[in-house]
């Protein structure tokens, strides 16, 4: 009788650790100038794709965020170009998650060092956030107290410089910040300027100077835009928002080579062009890209393991409208992709073996989604 009593229990306890294992949460940044709250949050099921909503949290404009590598506290765009309180900017906002509940509680506020935030990032030591802000072409570097709100801006990277589109190109238009995978340097494609400037990052410090050399350069009007790294640290990939193109570079301390430049989109593609968003799988086997404009589509490249130039396998249609950020969820099972536009995530099953996407047929409908991150 024991023994059975016993093996319930272990039974029990197996099933509780899978359940636990197997559901993680996904936050979603959003555009609130229509229905959308803020911040939203949902379980996740990592084997079967199923989805609930948890909870959300107002915040304006929370275009993009970025989780701690604690798991513990959330940093948040609000993107405008105003604010009562610090003036002509926008701001970051910082939050501590409750794992047991899934839920968001405002931490506090800063000043983002600039115009239209679009991007945030915090490094791996939890101390440091950085931002980009768009309109006005500044990074800003933002010290993190010990409870995880925001202290005050540390350091404001301002660039300069056009580019040959008069519409698009009259100023310098920060569009994210990458750090690498050692934290050692800080990377901001800017769309205006048809750079990525690069910077070294001591951590301890905090303090940024440039790298040498100080930036790579896109082809003029090409707009660079995100940035993502090969999991091997050897590579990494741009996506030009203003030709739909990628760029490949080999990477080493900081030293971006260019070795490819690929269009995104179909030969002969004569429509309107937004590539927006960039990623490599998780096993390093393929890369993603998301477009927006009129082909509204994710372009699937695979990566030669050894030089790290990409081939065009295949391009799945986003089965919405405006595919801005995208994201694997932690497995790498599935592919999400945010429909700002169409107000709606569509969930992608991987194929490992080929990187194909196909439909689960199951949506998450929120309102301008932006961003996808996940925490546990």
């Amino acid at each position: 009788m024991l023994k059975t009593y016993l093996i319930v229990i272990l039974l029990n306890s197996l099933s509780f650790i899978a359940f636990s294992q197997s559901n993680i949460y996904l936050l979603i940044g959003t555009y609130t100038s229509g229905k959308s709250d803020g911040i939203y949050v949902y379980n996740f099921n990592t084997t079967t794709g199923e989805n609930s909503f948890v909870s959300s949290c107002k915040v304006a404009n929370p275009s993009f965020l970025a989780v701690s590598s604690d798991n513990k506290k959330v940093y948040s765009v609000t993107e405008n170009a105003d604010s009562t309180k610090f003036g002509v900017g926008g701001a970051i906002s910082a939050f501590s998650f409750d794992n047991q509940k899934g839920t968001l509680t405002y931490l506090n506020q800063q000043f983002s060092g600039g115009l239209h935030p679009c991007y945030v990032t915090v490094d791996h030591s939890g101390k440091w956030v950085f931002a980009a802000n768009y309109t006005s072409g500044t990074a800003a570097m933002i010290a993190v107290n010990t409870d995880g709100s925001l202290g005050s801006v540390k350091h404001v990277l301002q660039d300069t410089g056009t580019g040959p589109n008069i519409q698009r190109q009259k100023s310098p238009h920060v569009h994210s910040t990458m750090l690498s995978p050692d934290n050692n340097y800080l990377f901001t494609p800017d769309l205006g300027t048809d750079k990525v400037m690069i910077y070294h990052f001591d951590k301890n410090k905090g303090i940024l100077s440039s790298a040498k050399p100080a930036f790579a350069e896109s082809i003029p009007g090409s707009g660079p835009r995100h940035l993502d790294f090969h999991p091997n640290n050897r590579f990494a990939y741009l996506i030009e928002e203003m030709t739909g193109t990628v760029v490949a570079f080999t990477y080493q301390s900081g030293n971006l080579k260019n070795i490819q430049r690929i269009s995104a989109l179909k030969e002969n593609f004569t429509g309107a062009i937004g590539s927006a968003d960039i990623h490599v799988s998780k096993d390093g086997k393929f890369l993603y890209c998301s477009n927006r404009g009129s082909s509204n589509s994710i372009t699937i490249f695979k990566i030669d393991s050894h030089t790290g130039k990409l081939t065009v396998v295949g391009e799945q249609s986003c089965l919405g409208k405006t595919p801005r950020n995208f994201n694997f969820d932690p497995t790498g099972n599935f592919l999400l992709v945010a429909n700002q536009q169409s107000d709606d995530i569509v969930i992608f099953k991987i194929d490992k073996k080929t990187g194909l996407l196909t439909d689960t047929n199951k949506r998450i409908n929120v309102p301008n989604p932006v961003c996808i991150k996940w925490i546990n």
